[in-house]
């Protein structure tokens, strides 16, 4: 009765009540790990890498050729020898064939593409990260140099130093041709006071 309320359905006279532990038992039990069941498990990488083969094997000149002489063969086969015609003129089992591998080349393509897509959207940022780093770098070097220059030009230059210096030389060597020229005067006698 307290079932009949809980979930709203009444119990058939006819089938027994089971019991919790009649059912714990036949899955297995709670007790015990419950068998699990094997799943298909790809490598989603290496797939990739194989669909990228493969489209990019379906893109060259030597698949369309290789292509082109398998149907030319088939046409032939198919309207010459009549005692072997397996697909008559319409050639609905080459259309079939044709139609299969397009539907696998498809979803080969557009993997290879978004692949493709991934790794030029992570270059892109990478790219993004390195300019954005360059232009930093270059940024504070300007900084630098700006510093450095105004450093510069509150020190002394070379060129100023040696101007300097010349004026001096010349200043101190004509004092001393001065001081040549002019009259030295001489030893004074000596006087007593006597």
């Amino acid at each position: 009765m307290a079932t009949e309320k809980r979930s709203g359905k009444k119990q058939r006279p006819d089938k027994p009540k089971r019991s919790a532990r009649a059912t714990t038992t036949r899955l297995g039990g709670l007790d015990m790990p419950g068998v699990r069941r094997r799943r298909l498990s790809l490598d989603a990488e290496i797939i990739g890498v194989y669909s990228e083969r493969v489209a990019r094997f379906l893109g060259t000149g030597r698949y369309l050729a290789m292509q082109t002489i398998f149907v030319v063969i088939w046409i032939a086969l198919n309207l010459s020898a009549i005692a072997i015609r397996w697909d008559p003129y319409p050639f609905i089992l080459l259309n079939l064939a044709f139609s299969t591998q397009a539907a696998y080349a498809a979803p080969l393509i557009l993997l290879a593409q978004n692949r493709q897509e991934n790794r030029d959207r992570i270059a892109l940022e990478e790219d993004r990260m390195r300019a954005a780093q360059t232009k930093a770098d270059t940024e504070f070097l300007a900084r630098e140099l700006a510093s450095v220059r105004l450093a510069v030009g509150d020190a002394v230059s070379r060129d100023y130093l040696r101007k300097e210096l010349d004026n001096l030389l010349d200043e101190l060597t004509d004092r001393i041709e001065k001081l040549r020229e002019a009259p030295q005067p001489g030893p004074t006698p000596y006087k007593s006071d006597e």
